[in-house]
């Protein structure tokens, strides 16, 4: 008995020791393995031809640990155009996959912090290392020229630094920074890209005070993706929308808010439920949401810019009820990392995650 309790000590102490020995060496070719297969690696290069959307950030100003600040990046073809840029957004998206040193331009669908404060970022990553000879191009409502102004400004020390440091092939002083676009949109809606099949119509939304706020549609050889920005339930965007492939559409869950209004009220928390009270009259329910959805005659509905945040995936269901009841396709609360991806000549809706 001794000699087996001897023996049964030996070799787990032999299995110890070779534990720390041989794990670390596996992980190390782990990573070796990984950074190979991914790092400066072109994952576009075989995507079929069509649109290919990526939620970069799903959330609000609300901290979310799934969903960061308003971020949708899309590829039609091998163009690239980011919508909105907030918080973590070009974080995001490396992991993903998004070429953003090909961003062709970023549209800003508003001028609230949540949806510009990683524009800085952002175009960190559409300059450094991409080839590009000019600054990259934003547009947006009016404002949008002193926003771009004022980040230039705040990025311009740390230019001359990455160039110092990089060089000037891989941080081109002549492309650093942004030149802006403001489009006005007195008509209602207007074209304001259209380039290689690509067409992106820019329409008014409902968000006062705020004005003008933006919504965007996406067209690209017979798929197409609209993006509502943040707004109330507004009639137009339906008409905007129709028969598109896939909504994206912010949504606020009023219950839910006004579940948090009570409980600050109840805290004598005076400033927090006075903002969660102003903000039920420029967002959208996931239920109008869902209504329009069907008046457009989308075939699927994604909810984004999630209002609360939803830590947990069990509290999904409490957010969309009811919204099945006026949509019949396919209703998603997005979250950071989501693809969906719409291949030309075919009516298919391909759901991926990329984080």
């Amino acid at each position: 008995m001794k000699k087996i309790l001897i023996f049964a000590l030996g070799l787990l102490a032999i299995l110890l020791i070779g534990r720390q020995v041989f794990v670390p060496k596996m992980v190390e070719r782990g990573f070796t393995r990984l950074a190979t297969a991914n790092v400066g690696i072109d994952r576009t290069a075989d995507l079929a031809d069509g649109l290919h959307v990526y939620t970069c950030g799903a959330g609000s100003p609300l901290a979310d640990p799934k969903r960061s600040g308003p971020c949708i990046a899309v590829l039609a073809g091998k163009k690239a155009f980011i919508f909105d840029a907030g918080t973590n957004g070009s974080q995001n998206l490396g992991p993903m996959g998004f070429p953003t040193g090909r961003v062709e331009e970023i549209f800003l669908t508003h001028l609230h912090s949540d949806h510009l404060d990683g524009l800085g970022q952002m175009l960190l990553g559409t300059w450094i290392n991409s080839g590009r000879t000019s600054p990259t191009k934003v547009a947006g409502p009016a404002g949008t020229a002193q926003v771009v102004e004022g980040f230039n400004m705040a990025y311009q020390i740390d230019s001359t630094y990455r160039t110092a440091h990089h060089g000037a092939k891989v941080a081109n002083p002549a492309s650093f920074g942004a030149t802006a676009r403001e489009i006005d949109l007195s008509g209602g809606s207007k074209v304001v890209y259209q380039k290689d099949g690509v067409k992106i119509t820019a329409f008014q939304v409902t968000h006062e005070p705020i004005h003008p706020a933006f919504g965007y549609r996406i067209d690209y050889k017979g798929r197409s993706v609209a993006i509502s920005g943040d707004t109330a339930y507004d009639p137009n965007i339906a008409l905007a929308s129709k028969d598109v492939d896939v909504l994206f559409h912010e949504a606020l869950n009023m219950e839910m808010v006004k579940t948090m209004q009570a409980a600050a009220k109840n805290n004598a928390a005076k400033g927090l439920e006075k903002i969660l009270f102003d903000i039920q009259d420029y967002h959208t329910s996931p239920v109008d949401a869902a209504k329009t959805a069907k008046q457009a005659g989308a075939s699927d509905l994604v909810l984004y810019h999630i209002v609360p945040m939803l830590p947990s995936d069990a509290l999904i269901p409490m957010f969309v009820r009811g919204a099945s009841d006026e949509f019949d396709g396919k209703i998603t609360v997005s979250e950071d990392g989501m693809i969906i991806r719409l291949p030309v000549d075919s009516d298919a809706i391909i759901y991926e995650h990329g984080l």
